[in-house]
Protein backbone atom coordinates (compact mmCIF):
# COMPACT_ATOMS: atom_id res chain seq x y z
CA UNK A 1 0.00 0.00 0.00
CA UNK A 2 1.18 3.71 -0.87
CA UNK A 3 2.34 6.14 2.13
CA UNK A 4 0.46 9.02 2.49
CA UNK A 5 2.29 11.98 4.50
CA UNK A 6 1.82 15.62 5.48
CA UNK A 7 4.45 17.05 3.73
CA UNK A 8 4.65 20.43 5.08
CA UNK A 9 5.90 19.03 8.20
CA UNK A 10 9.11 17.90 7.62
CA UNK A 11 11.74 20.13 8.42
CA UNK A 12 13.53 19.94 4.51
CA UNK A 13 10.63 20.53 1.65
CA UNK A 14 10.11 17.92 -0.58
CA UNK A 15 11.65 17.78 -4.12
CA UNK A 16 8.44 18.78 -5.87
CA UNK A 17 8.08 22.14 -4.15
CA UNK A 18 8.85 24.83 -6.08
CA UNK A 19 11.54 27.55 -5.97
CA UNK A 20 9.14 30.46 -6.11
CA UNK A 21 7.40 28.42 -2.79
CA UNK A 22 10.71 28.52 -1.27
CA UNK A 23 11.50 31.97 -2.06
CA UNK A 24 8.71 33.84 -1.21
CA UNK A 25 6.90 34.50 -4.73
CA UNK A 26 4.77 32.25 -3.93
CA UNK A 27 2.22 34.96 -3.80
CA UNK A 28 2.73 35.76 -7.33
CA UNK A 29 2.49 31.80 -8.40
CA UNK A 30 -1.21 31.61 -6.09
CA UNK A 31 -2.41 34.80 -8.02
CA UNK A 32 -1.31 32.68 -11.22
CA UNK A 33 -2.63 30.05 -10.16
CA UNK A 34 -6.07 31.05 -9.81
CA UNK A 35 -6.02 33.25 -12.88
CA UNK A 36 -5.66 29.90 -15.01
CA UNK A 37 -8.09 27.63 -12.35
CA UNK A 38 -10.42 30.15 -13.31
CA UNK A 39 -10.28 30.49 -16.72
CA UNK A 40 -10.45 26.94 -17.18
CA UNK A 41 -12.86 25.91 -14.82
CA UNK A 42 -15.62 28.38 -16.07
CA UNK A 43 -15.41 26.81 -19.57
CA UNK A 44 -16.10 23.50 -18.30
CA UNK A 45 -18.80 24.56 -15.37
CA UNK A 46 -20.50 26.79 -18.21
CA UNK A 47 -20.38 24.68 -20.92
CA UNK A 48 -23.35 22.96 -20.21
CA UNK A 49 -25.56 26.05 -19.94
CA UNK A 50 -24.04 27.44 -23.13
CA UNK A 51 -24.50 24.37 -25.60
CA UNK A 52 -28.27 23.92 -23.96
CA UNK A 53 -29.07 27.56 -24.99
CA UNK A 54 -27.65 27.11 -28.26
CA UNK A 55 -29.34 23.67 -28.57
CA UNK A 56 -32.84 25.73 -28.24
CA UNK A 57 -31.96 28.36 -30.78
CA UNK A 58 -31.06 26.08 -33.04
CA UNK A 59 -34.80 24.36 -32.93
CA UNK A 60 -33.68 20.92 -30.75
CA UNK A 61 -36.03 19.99 -28.44
CA UNK A 62 -35.33 19.83 -24.60
CA UNK A 63 -34.20 16.30 -24.79
CA UNK A 64 -31.57 16.81 -27.19
CA UNK A 65 -30.25 20.15 -25.12
CA UNK A 66 -30.39 17.73 -21.95
CA UNK A 67 -28.57 14.70 -23.54
CA UNK A 68 -25.67 17.39 -24.91
CA UNK A 69 -25.81 18.56 -21.82
CA UNK A 70 -24.98 14.86 -20.07
CA UNK A 71 -22.42 14.22 -23.07
CA UNK A 72 -20.42 17.39 -21.42
CA UNK A 73 -21.13 16.23 -17.59
CA UNK A 74 -21.01 12.31 -17.78
CA UNK A 75 -17.57 11.28 -19.23
CA UNK A 76 -16.35 13.28 -16.19
CA UNK A 77 -16.43 9.85 -14.70
CA UNK A 78 -13.74 8.47 -16.80
CA UNK A 79 -11.47 10.96 -16.13
CA UNK A 80 -9.53 9.02 -13.75
CA UNK A 81 -8.57 6.29 -16.52
CA UNK A 82 -6.83 9.24 -17.92
CA UNK A 83 -5.15 11.01 -14.60
CA UNK A 84 -1.99 8.42 -14.09
CA UNK A 85 -1.00 10.44 -17.04
CA UNK A 86 -0.65 13.72 -14.78
CA UNK A 87 1.77 11.52 -12.33
CA UNK A 88 3.61 10.22 -14.35
CA UNK A 89 4.58 13.25 -17.24
CA UNK A 90 7.91 15.07 -16.84
CA UNK A 91 6.27 18.38 -16.31
CA UNK A 92 2.28 18.08 -15.87
CA UNK A 93 1.67 21.47 -16.50
CA UNK A 94 1.41 20.53 -20.21
CA UNK A 95 -0.74 18.07 -19.61
CA UNK A 96 -3.06 19.97 -18.06
CA UNK A 97 -2.93 22.60 -20.76
CA UNK A 98 -3.02 20.18 -23.35
CA UNK A 99 -6.55 19.07 -21.57
CA UNK A 100 -7.52 22.98 -21.61
CA UNK A 101 -6.78 23.43 -24.96
CA UNK A 102 -8.72 20.13 -26.77
CA UNK A 103 -11.53 20.57 -24.39
CA UNK A 104 -12.04 24.52 -25.23
CA UNK A 105 -11.22 23.66 -28.69
CA UNK A 106 -13.93 20.76 -29.00
CA UNK A 107 -16.43 22.64 -27.47
CA UNK A 108 -15.90 25.61 -29.91
CA UNK A 109 -15.87 22.68 -32.99
CA UNK A 110 -19.17 21.46 -31.29
CA UNK A 111 -21.16 24.53 -30.86
CA UNK A 112 -20.57 25.81 -34.46
CA UNK A 113 -21.96 22.34 -35.57
CA UNK A 114 -24.51 21.56 -33.30
CA UNK A 115 -26.88 24.54 -35.56
CA UNK A 116 -25.86 23.00 -39.31
CA UNK A 117 -25.51 19.20 -38.74
CA UNK A 118 -27.09 16.42 -36.84
CA UNK A 119 -27.06 16.72 -33.02
CA UNK A 120 -25.11 13.02 -32.63
CA UNK A 121 -22.07 15.04 -34.31
CA UNK A 122 -21.55 17.66 -31.85
CA UNK A 123 -22.75 14.92 -29.28
CA UNK A 124 -19.65 12.93 -29.89
CA UNK A 125 -17.44 15.64 -29.55
CA UNK A 126 -18.72 16.85 -26.27
CA UNK A 127 -18.10 13.56 -25.03
CA UNK A 128 -14.65 13.65 -25.81
CA UNK A 129 -14.47 17.50 -24.74
CA UNK A 130 -15.58 15.85 -21.18
CA UNK A 131 -13.41 13.14 -21.14
CA UNK A 132 -10.67 16.13 -20.13
CA UNK A 133 -13.03 18.07 -17.38
CA UNK A 134 -11.50 16.12 -14.37
CA UNK A 135 -8.00 17.32 -15.55
CA UNK A 136 -9.45 21.12 -15.06
CA UNK A 137 -11.13 20.64 -12.13
CA UNK A 138 -9.23 18.12 -9.77
CA UNK A 139 -6.59 18.12 -12.66
CA UNK A 140 -5.38 22.12 -11.43
CA UNK A 141 -5.97 21.43 -7.33
CA UNK A 142 -3.19 19.25 -7.74
CA UNK A 143 -0.90 21.53 -8.56
CA UNK A 144 -1.16 23.98 -5.49
CA UNK A 145 0.23 22.14 -2.74
CA UNK A 146 3.69 23.13 -4.51
CA UNK A 147 2.86 26.69 -5.05
CA UNK A 148 0.80 27.74 -2.13
CA UNK A 149 4.10 27.36 0.27
CA UNK A 150 5.46 24.94 2.92
CA UNK A 151 3.72 25.68 5.92
CA UNK A 152 0.40 24.92 7.04
CA UNK A 153 -1.26 28.25 7.12
CA UNK A 154 0.09 28.97 3.94
CA UNK A 155 -1.57 25.78 2.45
CA UNK A 156 -4.93 26.42 4.29
CA UNK A 157 -5.04 29.97 2.74
CA UNK A 158 -4.23 28.70 -0.91
CA UNK A 159 -6.95 26.35 -0.83
CA UNK A 160 -9.44 29.11 0.26
CA UNK A 161 -8.20 30.95 -2.96
CA UNK A 162 -8.98 27.73 -5.28
CA UNK A 163 -12.77 27.21 -3.26
CA UNK A 164 -12.71 30.45 -4.84
CA UNK A 165 -11.90 29.76 -8.36
CA UNK A 166 -14.56 26.69 -8.18
CA UNK A 167 -17.40 29.25 -6.75
CA UNK A 168 -16.54 31.40 -9.51
CA UNK A 169 -16.13 29.25 -12.39
CA UNK A 170 -19.45 27.26 -10.78
CA UNK A 171 -21.77 30.11 -9.68
CA UNK A 172 -20.96 33.22 -11.39
CA UNK A 173 -19.72 31.23 -14.82
CA UNK A 174 -23.05 30.27 -16.12
CA UNK A 175 -24.48 33.33 -14.44
CA UNK A 176 -22.12 35.44 -17.38
CA UNK A 177 -22.98 32.80 -20.11
CA UNK A 178 -26.68 33.25 -19.47
CA UNK A 179 -26.10 37.06 -19.81
CA UNK A 180 -23.93 36.77 -22.75
CA UNK A 181 -26.48 34.25 -24.96
CA UNK A 182 -29.46 37.22 -24.08
CA UNK A 183 -27.63 39.89 -25.37
CA UNK A 184 -25.14 38.59 -27.92
CA UNK A 185 -26.31 34.89 -28.48
CA UNK A 186 -25.41 31.45 -27.07
CA UNK A 187 -23.35 30.91 -30.36
CA UNK A 188 -21.34 34.21 -28.96
CA UNK A 189 -21.30 32.59 -25.37
CA UNK A 190 -20.10 29.04 -26.34
CA UNK A 191 -17.48 30.48 -28.25
CA UNK A 192 -15.97 33.11 -25.29
CA UNK A 193 -16.12 29.98 -22.83
CA UNK A 194 -13.58 28.12 -25.43
CA UNK A 195 -11.52 30.94 -25.90
CA UNK A 196 -11.34 31.30 -22.13
CA UNK A 197 -10.16 27.50 -21.77
CA UNK A 198 -7.71 28.34 -25.22
CA UNK A 199 -6.11 31.49 -22.63
CA UNK A 200 -6.55 29.53 -19.59
CA UNK A 201 -4.04 26.54 -21.16
CA UNK A 202 -1.40 29.14 -21.37
CA UNK A 203 -1.92 30.41 -18.16
CA UNK A 204 -1.22 27.08 -16.60
CA UNK A 205 2.01 26.78 -18.75
CA UNK A 206 3.03 29.96 -16.84
CA UNK A 207 2.87 28.33 -13.89
CA UNK A 208 5.84 26.87 -11.51
CA UNK A 209 6.85 24.08 -12.61
CA UNK A 210 6.35 20.85 -10.47
CA UNK A 211 9.17 18.14 -10.17
CA UNK A 212 8.13 14.95 -11.59
CA UNK A 213 8.06 11.54 -9.35
CA UNK A 214 11.43 10.20 -9.46
CA UNK A 215 10.08 6.59 -10.57
CA UNK A 216 7.45 6.88 -12.97
CA UNK A 217 7.07 3.08 -12.49
CA UNK A 218 6.23 3.97 -8.84
CA UNK A 219 2.74 5.44 -9.64
CA UNK A 220 0.18 3.53 -9.54
CA UNK A 221 -2.59 2.42 -12.03
CA UNK A 222 -6.45 4.38 -11.78
CA UNK A 223 -7.89 0.75 -10.35
CA UNK A 224 -4.65 0.73 -7.57
CA UNK A 225 -4.84 4.24 -6.60
CA UNK A 226 -8.86 3.88 -5.73
CA UNK A 227 -7.93 0.93 -3.71
CA UNK A 228 -4.82 3.27 -1.98
CA UNK A 229 -7.64 5.51 -1.17
CA UNK A 230 -10.19 3.07 0.38
CA UNK A 231 -7.21 1.53 2.62
CA UNK A 232 -6.00 4.63 3.84
CA UNK A 233 -8.29 5.89 6.39
CA UNK A 234 -8.41 9.34 5.68
CA UNK A 235 -8.71 9.57 2.58
CA UNK A 236 -11.65 6.75 2.88
CA UNK A 237 -13.43 9.36 4.67
CA UNK A 238 -12.51 12.13 2.81
CA UNK A 239 -13.75 10.44 -0.22
CA UNK A 240 -16.76 9.03 1.18
CA UNK A 241 -17.96 12.95 3.06
CA UNK A 242 -17.46 14.36 -0.14
CA UNK A 243 -19.50 12.24 -2.50
CA UNK A 244 -22.04 11.96 0.76
CA UNK A 245 -22.13 16.05 0.67
CA UNK A 246 -21.98 16.33 -2.93
CA UNK A 247 -25.16 14.31 -3.53
CA UNK A 248 -26.60 16.19 -0.47
CA UNK A 249 -26.15 19.58 -1.36
CA UNK A 250 -27.72 18.88 -4.67
CA UNK A 251 -31.18 18.55 -3.72
CA UNK A 252 -31.30 22.21 -2.95
CA UNK A 253 -31.88 23.64 -6.51
CA UNK A 254 -34.80 21.33 -7.03
CA UNK A 255 -36.16 22.24 -3.44
CA UNK A 256 -35.85 26.06 -4.53
CA UNK A 257 -38.03 25.12 -7.69
CA UNK A 258 -40.50 23.69 -5.44
CA UNK A 259 -40.95 26.03 -2.86
CA UNK A 260 -40.13 28.90 -4.73
CA UNK A 261 -44.04 29.53 -5.46
CA UNK A 262 -44.92 29.56 -2.07
CA UNK A 263 -42.92 32.33 -1.45
CA UNK A 264 -44.26 34.81 -4.22
CA UNK A 265 -43.28 33.73 -7.57
CA UNK A 266 -41.72 30.60 -10.03
CA UNK A 267 -38.66 32.76 -10.87
CA UNK A 268 -37.60 33.05 -7.05
CA UNK A 269 -36.19 29.92 -7.32
CA UNK A 270 -33.12 31.77 -9.89
CA UNK A 271 -32.56 33.98 -6.45
CA UNK A 272 -32.10 30.82 -3.55
CA UNK A 273 -29.81 29.10 -6.00
CA UNK A 274 -27.77 32.37 -6.38
CA UNK A 275 -27.96 32.83 -2.05
CA UNK A 276 -26.20 29.60 -2.19
CA UNK A 277 -23.71 30.57 -4.75
CA UNK A 278 -23.10 33.63 -2.90
CA UNK A 279 -22.84 31.26 0.21
CA UNK A 280 -20.37 29.57 -1.31
CA UNK A 281 -18.18 32.66 -2.42
CA UNK A 282 -18.80 34.39 1.22
CA UNK A 283 -17.39 30.88 2.91
CA UNK A 284 -14.01 31.04 0.76
CA UNK A 285 -13.67 34.91 1.34
CA UNK A 286 -13.94 33.83 5.57
CA UNK A 287 -11.36 31.34 5.00
CA UNK A 288 -9.02 33.78 3.35
CA UNK A 289 -9.13 35.25 6.04
CA UNK A 290 -8.71 32.89 8.99
CA UNK A 291 -7.51 29.52 6.93
CA UNK A 292 -8.86 26.11 8.45
CA UNK A 293 -6.67 24.96 11.56
CA UNK A 294 -5.71 21.57 12.83
CA UNK A 295 -6.22 18.17 11.56
CA UNK A 296 -7.43 17.81 8.31
CA UNK A 297 -9.49 14.34 8.97
CA UNK A 298 -10.93 15.88 11.68
CA UNK A 299 -12.24 19.28 10.53
CA UNK A 300 -14.12 17.40 7.30
CA UNK A 301 -16.49 14.87 9.60
CA UNK A 302 -17.34 18.23 11.44
CA UNK A 303 -18.04 20.15 8.82
CA UNK A 304 -20.14 17.67 7.12
CA UNK A 305 -21.98 17.38 10.18
CA UNK A 306 -22.43 21.62 9.85
CA UNK A 307 -23.21 21.06 6.19
CA UNK A 308 -25.98 18.66 7.14
CA UNK A 309 -27.61 21.11 9.96
CA UNK A 310 -27.85 24.17 7.31
CA UNK A 311 -29.65 21.81 5.04
CA UNK A 312 -32.40 21.18 8.24
CA UNK A 313 -32.37 25.03 8.67
CA UNK A 314 -33.52 25.16 5.15
CA UNK A 315 -36.44 23.31 5.60
CA UNK A 316 -38.95 25.17 8.18
CA UNK A 317 -38.35 29.18 6.49
CA UNK A 318 -41.54 30.54 6.24
CA UNK A 319 -40.51 33.79 3.87
CA UNK A 320 -38.26 34.79 1.07
CA UNK A 321 -35.46 36.71 3.31
CA UNK A 322 -35.51 33.42 5.52
CA UNK A 323 -35.33 30.95 3.18
CA UNK A 324 -32.69 33.65 1.13
CA UNK A 325 -30.73 33.62 4.38
CA UNK A 326 -30.92 29.69 4.75
CA UNK A 327 -29.54 29.31 1.48
CA UNK A 328 -26.45 31.40 1.97
CA UNK A 329 -25.72 29.70 5.30
CA UNK A 330 -25.69 26.55 3.22
CA UNK A 331 -23.30 27.81 0.74
CA UNK A 332 -20.82 28.83 3.68
CA UNK A 333 -21.03 25.40 5.09
CA UNK A 334 -20.30 23.61 2.08
CA UNK A 335 -17.65 25.75 0.64
CA UNK A 336 -15.70 25.59 4.10
CA UNK A 337 -16.61 21.61 4.04
CA UNK A 338 -14.92 21.82 0.60
CA UNK A 339 -11.63 23.35 1.64
CA UNK A 340 -11.10 20.75 4.50
CA UNK A 341 -11.32 17.92 1.92
CA UNK A 342 -8.79 20.12 -0.17
CA UNK A 343 -6.68 20.12 2.99
CA UNK A 344 -7.22 16.40 3.05
CA UNK A 345 -6.48 15.33 -0.16
CA UNK A 346 -3.23 17.73 -0.38
CA UNK A 347 -1.92 16.39 3.57
CA UNK A 348 -2.58 12.45 2.96
CA UNK A 349 -2.72 11.95 -1.01
CA UNK A 350 0.74 9.46 -1.55
CA UNK A 351 3.09 11.70 -4.18
CA UNK A 352 3.40 9.56 -6.45
CA UNK A 353 -1.08 9.54 -7.15
CA UNK A 354 -1.36 13.27 -6.08
CA UNK A 355 -3.18 14.26 -9.28
CA UNK A 356 -4.98 10.53 -9.67
CA UNK A 357 -6.48 11.48 -5.90
CA UNK A 358 -7.84 14.83 -6.80
CA UNK A 359 -9.11 13.32 -9.72
CA UNK A 360 -10.68 10.14 -8.69
CA UNK A 361 -12.06 12.63 -5.65
CA UNK A 362 -13.60 14.99 -7.87
CA UNK A 363 -14.80 12.62 -10.72
CA UNK A 364 -17.03 11.01 -8.04
CA UNK A 365 -18.21 14.21 -5.98
CA UNK A 366 -19.74 15.26 -9.50
CA UNK A 367 -21.29 11.53 -10.43
CA UNK A 368 -22.67 11.98 -6.98
CA UNK A 369 -24.12 15.53 -7.28
CA UNK A 370 -26.12 14.54 -10.50
CA UNK A 371 -27.45 11.35 -8.87
CA UNK A 372 -28.21 13.63 -5.91
CA UNK A 373 -30.17 16.14 -8.97
CA UNK A 374 -31.98 12.96 -10.27
CA UNK A 375 -32.77 12.00 -6.62
CA UNK A 376 -34.14 14.39 -5.41
CA UNK A 377 -35.91 15.53 -8.68
CA UNK A 378 -37.66 12.06 -7.76
CA UNK A 379 -39.00 12.52 -4.50
CA UNK A 380 -39.97 15.93 -4.53
CA UNK A 381 -43.18 14.68 -5.94
CA UNK A 382 -44.63 13.83 -2.52
CA UNK A 383 -43.80 15.99 0.33
CA UNK A 384 -41.90 18.77 -0.65
CA UNK A 385 -39.69 19.09 2.07
CA UNK A 386 -38.81 15.13 2.38
CA UNK A 387 -35.84 15.19 -0.37
CA UNK A 388 -34.02 17.96 1.89
CA UNK A 389 -34.85 16.00 5.15
CA UNK A 390 -33.66 12.82 3.91
CA UNK A 391 -30.11 14.08 2.28
CA UNK A 392 -29.50 16.07 5.50
CA UNK A 393 -30.12 13.11 7.64
CA UNK A 394 -27.94 10.79 5.12
CA UNK A 395 -24.85 13.45 5.65
CA UNK A 396 -25.35 13.73 9.35
CA UNK A 397 -25.37 9.54 9.80
CA UNK A 398 -22.07 9.69 7.57
CA UNK A 399 -20.23 12.29 9.61
CA UNK A 400 -21.48 10.25 12.65
CA UNK A 401 -19.73 7.38 11.42
CA UNK A 402 -17.05 8.48 10.35
CA UNK A 403 -16.25 10.37 13.09
CA UNK A 404 -16.72 6.96 15.25
CA UNK A 405 -14.53 4.70 13.17
CA UNK A 406 -11.90 7.73 13.22
CA UNK A 407 -12.09 8.22 17.09
CA UNK A 408 -11.58 3.88 16.65
CA UNK A 409 -8.30 4.23 14.62
CA UNK A 410 -6.54 7.42 16.67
Amino acid sequence: MLASRRWWTSSTLPDQTNHAAVSGGSGWALARYVFAATLVRSADGGAVVAIGLLAHTSGHPGWVAGLLGAAITAPHLLGPFIARRLDTATDGRKVIALSALAHGALLGASGLLLPVTWALVPAVLLIVSGLFGPMLTGGVSSRLPSIAGPSQRSQRRAQSWDVASYGISGTLGPAVVASIAATTGPMAATLILAAAAIIGAGAVLALPRQAPVTDPGAVPSPARTLVTIWRSGPLRRTLTLTVVVAFSVAALPIYAVAIAPSLGSAALAGTLVAGYGVGNLVGSALLMVWPLRGDADKLTTLLAAAVAVTLMVVIPMPNLTAALIAFTLAGVANAVFFAATLAARSEYAPDEARGQVFIWVGALKIAAGSAGTATAGALIGGVTWMPVAAVAALSALAALVCGIERSRTT
